[in-house]
């Protein structure tokens, strides 16, 4: 997937710029505090830390997508495997945003602003999708 390979070079991208916090506790510590403009978590997160974000983005009001394995994540930020990140600029995360959107390649494909709704439903029902 070409979108796949663009949302991981932007990652890598906003590393090198140093605006990407990394690991479950800088994430939740960058979302708490009001500075992340997203947050990515891994596809192959435990529940427990897929529900913990979906809650804390919910109430603070930061768009969640689950994405790429921690592998990936994490070659793509030049690290070891990473579960979850917050980007921390908003140029950043709407240009991934973006190509998260137009990646979903589901039925909200057509309606973007349903997509961190349906993340994190997928989240707390095990992947599957049922608002629609």
């Amino acid at each position: 997937m070409v979108n796949r390979q663009k949302i991981l070079n932007l990652i890598g991208l906003a590393t090198k710029a140093g605006k990407i916090s990394s690991g479950e506790f800088m994430t939740e510590k960058s979302v708490k505090a009001g500075k992340a403009s997203l947050v990515i978590v891994s596809e192959e997160a435990s529940d427990n830390t897929r529900k913990m974000f979906t809650n804390t983005c919910t109430y603070y009001k930061v768009p969640i997508y689950f994405f790429g394995r921690k592998e990936e994540l994490g070659h793509a930020m030049g690290k070891e495997m990473r579960a979850s990140l917050a980007v921390v600029d908003n140029g950043f995360a709407k240009a991934i945003e973006k190509l998260m959107n137009t990646n979903a390649g589901s039925e909200c494909e057509n309606e973007p602003s349903h997509l961190p709704v349906c993340a994190a439903e997928c989240a707390q029902n095990g992947g599957k999708h049922e608002s629609l």
